[in-house]
């Protein structure tokens, strides 16, 4: 850094998260410091998270947030931030495999909805029933009669859903062609990340303007008044985190008087 440091920037590269910024990556003062920044921020938020699952528990509120986007986007990392702090027994991560051969006979929408939650609980969905909206037809996973029986009545499904008194959030994580090639790269040279790399997401650069076209249509179809989409801008990761837990905490009308 050639600037020369503040004492409140000294202060905050003196502190334990400021050092093991310092010591685990190259030596870069901004980062550092960023990193600090956004370790405090996430520790705020993380208290309001559980204050609002406080809530959700003692009101026997019912809260599904369902995560989509291109591989690669951070889905997996935000769903963590959210959930390392708040009480595990009154939540669940929901990440579906491919569907058996049962549950391709049933009616579409079944097998997620055995995954709702029940009374004062918390269900994050990585990836959810929007599969069939994107990642299904562009790599030819359903027909294309399956693909509009789903987006003809995705949106009834949904107003369903909120009627039935279920809070229902929908974020939408986006990066550029660019940073996902980057991240591909990054987990296909770490032994500790190439299990997450798939036959899926190795096709996923050359399919991007086919993922893009899809991904327009279910705005246009899916983005309601009542259930509307936020769309999280995640190329810096630890920017998305913040606005995702900030979105949530936006979007569920939990007590933020209630004392934990």
């Amino acid at each position: 850094m050639e600037n020369k440091l503040s004492p409140k920037q000294i202060k905050k590269l003196n502190s334990k998260q400021g050092l093991l910024a310092l010591l685990s990556k190259p030596y870069n003062t901004d980062k550092a410091i960023r990193y600090v920044d956004y370790q405090r921020k996430l520790q705020k938020l993380q208290v309001e998270l559980i204050r609002l699952q406080t809530w959700a528990i003692n009101n026997n509120e019912r809260i599904i947030i369902v995560f989509q986007g291109r591989d690669a986007a951070g889905k997996g990392g935000a769903i963590r931030r959210l959930t390392e702090r708040i009480n595990p027994r009154h939540m669940r991560i929901v990440a579906l495999p491919k569907p058996t051969e049962d549950e391709q006979s049933q009616w579409y929408f079944q097998r997620y909805v055995e995954q709702f939650p029940k009374a004062g609980e918390i269900v994050f969905f990585d990836r959810s029933w929007y599969n069939r909206a994107v990642v299904e037809p562009v790599n030819n996973f359903c027909t294309e009669d399956e693909y509009k029986i789903f987006m003809n009545q995705v949106n009834d499904f949904e107003r369903m859903i909120l009627e039935s008194g279920i809070h229902l959030v929908k974020i939408y994580m986006s990066i550029s062609k660019k940073e996902q090639a980057k991240r591909f790269e990054d987990i296909k040279s770490d032994p500790l990340k190439q299990w997450k790399m798939t036959k899926l997401d190795e096709k996923a650069q050359g399919l991007w303007e086919q993922y893009t076209e899809y991904k327009n249509a279910m705005f246009r179809q899916t983005n309601t008044k009542i259930s509307p989409w936020k769309v999280i801008r995640a190329n810096r990761k630890t920017e998305a985190r913040v606005n995702v837990i900030n979105h949530i905490l936006e979007r569920i009308p939990y007590d933020k008087n209630l004392e934990i």
